[in-house]
């Protein structure tokens, strides 16, 4: 299963990313700034252009690229604008929450059902990788509210149409090709964020930082690239019906998200400071354990469509 090792990997990275931002968004700029920069960072993808043999899409695939660039912009902006006014423990349990379930909704929509045949055990995987996902995102103090809950699950839905869209770019392109496109015009709509006054004001006369912030953000974006990299390719690996899985496995991002903050928390406890109670600490291991499980049921009882 290249998919699954290849998902897991991106996961992996992604879980760099966010300890990133989650240490840069203390200080953190508007939540249109912030799009901005990330969407914009997208044009760095042009680069790998002399070293591959690049195609141009077919006038049919470039109606899912620009809605691909669209809902990825989208996506960002109502996820930084939750992030800036909730707490991460209310937002990101949410989107976590609804993105399997998106996926799942959107693959029997968009695809015939001939494609979308799972085995039980894929199921059994699919759930157990949810649940774990569940358990270990939730936390505490986990409050929620009408309006974050908009917030959440609309940023959910968005980044599921970027799964769903950057699929059919993909069945149409070679891998590379069709993942250059697709994040150029995301830089091309992020460009639209310049029409608002504060982020023209941040972007072009912004404050001085301080150093770390911004080789921070910049380890971290490169983290994220890498891990978009690695779920781009997992998304073009996977069969349709597998998509819902490959999505689930984001509790694998937990895992290791939860591993790195004892880490940061111990050895850099200026940038990253977290104390786990008992009762959080064995709530955490139950859901590694699920998840794990979930792995083991996928690789060894999982579909061969899977393979």
């Amino acid at each position: 299963m290249t998919w699954l090792l290849v998902s897991i990997a991106s996961y992996l990275f992604f879980a760099l990313a966010s300890l990133g931002d989650k240490i840069v968004l203390k200080k953190a700029p508007k939540p249109g700034l912030y799009a901005f920069y990330v969407g914009f960072l997208s044009v760095l993808a042009v680069f790998l252009i002399p070293f591959i043999d690049f195609q141009l899409p077919s006038s049919s695939t470039w109606v899912w690229i620009f809605l691909d660039g669209i809902v990825y912009i989208w996506a960002l902006y109502i996820l930084f604008r939750a992030l800036d006014k909730y707490e991460v423990s209310r937002v990101m349990p949410m989107i976590g929450a609804f993105q399997p379930i998106f996926i799942f909704i959107l693959t029997w929509i968009f695809w015939p059902i001939s494609q979308l045949s799972l085995s039980q055990a894929d199921f059994l995987g699919f759930f157990l990788l949810f649940l774990g996902g569940m358990v270990i995102s939730l936390e505490k103090n986990y409050k929620l509210t009408k309006d974050s809950f908009f917030l959440s699950s609309f940023a959910s839905l968005l980044f599921c149409l970027d799964f769903i869209f950057l699929k059919f770019v993909l069945l149409d392109m070679p891998f590379l090709s069709g993942f250059i496109m697709v994040r150029m015009a995301s830089a091309f709509f992020a460009l639209f964020f310049l029409f608002d006054k504060e982020v023209r004001r941040g972007v072009f006369f912004k404050k001085k930082q301080k150093q770390e912030v911004g080789v921070i953000f910049i380890l971290a974006q490169a983290a994220g690239g890498l891990a978009t990299i690695l779920q781009s390719l997992a998304i073009a690996l996977v069969p349709v019906a597998f998509l819902a899985i490959v999505n689930a496995l984001r509790g694998v991002q937990y895992v290791f998200l939860f591993f790195l903050t004892i880490l940061f928390s111990y050895y850099l406890p200026a940038y990253l400071k977290e104390v786990l109670s008992k009762k959080v600490l064995i709530q955490k291991l139950a859901a590694i354990l699920i998840i794990g499980l979930g792995l083991v049921v996928l690789t060894l009882y999982g579909s061969s469509l899977g393979s």
